[in-house]
């Protein structure tokens, strides 16, 4: 979920029903950010308020929680005053402080508002519709997705030999590991991609996605190739499971790389990206579950099938690549 604002996190200690989306958003859409700004917003919410300079700084221990204070760091939402501190909220996050020390920082004024019992977001019936509809959409998005998967499985057999099961797996959570480097190298903020990237050394995946060499022939981003590689032999094997050889053989072609990769990454970048280096792990996985299945056996002569699982690959690699740049934040 995208980061609150001021106003959204401010309706909730009013307890004035809203939704984050539409109110985040009339937030961002006010030509000033001020505090008479926010008073013709919080109108239309049925919310009265006012603005109010005070002429002692102690006078703010007699006004009743929640209100907002303005300070030389900004404004912030005051949500308890007991016990000789200040609790407040300040870009999402509840702090506490002296209140001694919170008067030497706050310039005296604050913003009173006075919610009645029908106060509400406009329209928030439809709103709440909306979101709920959204939701169903994505969950039956991955229903679909989910079901899918498990009758290719099952109908198809993969199930019935070990190393089948395996290299579902391992495709699964190489698919997973180049998701999380595509959103790296796109600059999309991920806590999970950064708590994984973070096990080897601290920035090393931003130090090594950052150069030259992090491009194929200075086109494609390994992690486009990766997500590439990793997405077409999954449903390469789940659709159509007689050519798991030609996917050995693939993925045998794959093997140089990953020497490379941990060469450069060790003598040339100096820095180490966790989540490439699983990545490369997860190719010699899945040379070790061909080779243990047998699936090199009767690979040659090479029939019409390898080189349109060639051209699959080439295809969706050339795809991302035309796709993605829409979703980059490199220069946002």
């Amino acid at each position: 979920m995208a980061e609150t604002t001021i106003f959204t996190d401010f309706l909730t200690e009013l307890e004035v029903p809203h939704t984050q989306g539409y109110s985040d958003e009339q937030f961002r859409n006010m030509p000033f950010k001020s505090l008479f700004g926010l008073s013709k917003l919080l109108k239309q919410y049925g919310v009265d308020g006012e603005g109010l300079r005070l002429s002692s700084p102690g006078d703010i221990s007699r006004l009743e929680p929640p209100f907002i204070a303005n300070t030389g760091g900004g404004m912030v939402i005051v949500n308890g005053l007991s016990g000789g501190s200040v609790s407040y909220l300040t870009q999402g996050e509840v702090e506490e402080m002296p209140l001694d020390e919170f008067e030497k920082t706050w310039d005296g004024t604050v913003f009173l508002a006075y919610p009645a019992d029908d106060s509400c977001e406009p329209d928030y019936k439809v709103h709440c519709r909306d979101i709920f509809i959204g939701k169903a959409k994505k969950w039956g998005l991955w229903a679909g997705v989910v079901a899918l998967f498990l009758y290719l499985f099952i109908s198809n057999g993969i199930y019935r030999h070990v190393s089948t099961v395996l290299l579902t797996v391992i495709n699964l959570a190489g698919l997973y590991l180049t998701y999380l480097l595509v959103q790296k190298s796109l600059k999309i903020k991920n806590s999970i991609a950064d708590n994984v990237c973070g096990v080897l050394q601290a920035g090393g995946c931003d130090s090594v996605l950052e150069l030259k060499a992090a491009k194929f022939f200075g086109i494609f981003s390994w992690s486009e190739v990766g997500f590439t590689y990793f997405s077409v032999s999954l449903l390469a094997l789940l659709i159509f499971p007689e050519w798991i050889g030609y996917l050995a053989l693939c993925n045998a072609c794959c093997l140089p790389f990953t020497f490379w990769s941990i060469w450069y990454q060790r003598f040339r970048a100096k820095a180490w990206c966790t989540l490439c280096v699983s990545v490369q792990c997860s190719l010699w996985l899945l040379f070790f579950c061909y080779l243990g299945g047998g699936w090199f056996d009767g690979v040659f002569p090479l029939r019409i099938e390898f080189f349109v699982l060639g051209l699959s690959y080439l295809t969706v690699l050339l795809a991302l690549n035309r796709i993605l740049p829409m979703f980059d934040n490199s220069e946002k």
